[in-house]
């Protein structure tokens, strides 16, 4: 199960209110950092790629690497390209059935989960939340959003879709995903036994 969403649409507190009902999610962004601060080989590579000032006082450099994918088309692929399948990797050895993926289409990730929910918000909503929680301009905000697959995209992608626009009650759509999913299984578990006779 994968949780996924555009920057700025809440899935991390969609992946809160879930959690709190007892479920373990992956969070592939902390997974990311994580490994880019303490697998050497990744921090070999990243060095290799986008230079020395990848990494300062052996601490990552996170304005140096967005600076590089930020310079020219193409350089977003290339880092992700030494991240991602680390990223894949940590997900499969944690044996979590359920992650919170930002870039879950564009990553490839989906394939590691059957079922995807996406979180949307409106624009604005979205927006005013990335200016206020990072302390960036609009303008920046919607460079961000832009390199993401657009919002309609990701839910017609989606299996199941979470509005989290500060007026739709969350726990109750949760408890619907959650009725979904039941439903889902057991028309999984009908077509496998039909196919079987």
């Amino acid at each position: 199960m994968a949780v996924t969403g555009g920057i700025g649409s809440g899935k991390s507190h969609v992946c809160k209110r879930l959690e709190a009902r007892g479920i373990d999610v992956f969070e592939c962004d902390a997974s990311a950092k994580r490994i880019m601060r303490e697998d050497l080989e990744i921090r070999r590579r990243l060095v290799e790629l986008v230079g020395d000032d990848a990494y300062v006082g052996g601490k990552l450099n996170k304005a140096a690497i967005a600076r590089f994918m930020m310079e020219r088309e193409g350089n977003v692929e290339k880092v992700n390209g030494i991240v991602h399948p680390a990223v894949a990797a940590d997900f499969i050895a944690s044996g979590k059935r359920w992650m919170e993926c930002a870039i879950l289409f564009e990553s490839g990730f989906q394939q590691y989960v059957d079922t995807v929910v996406c979180v949307t918000a409106p624009f604005e909503t979205r927006i005013r939340r990335v200016v206020e929680r990072d302390g960036i301009t609009r303008e920046k905000a919607m460079e961000w959003m832009e390199r993401q697959w657009p919002q309609e995209q990701v839910a017609r992608h989606s299996h199941f879709i979470i509005v989290n626009d500060g007026i739709e009650d969350i726990d109750r759509q949760i408890n619907r995903l959650f009725d979904f999913l039941e439903e889902r299984e057991k028309t999984i578990l009908t077509t496998i036994q039909q196919q079987g006779k």
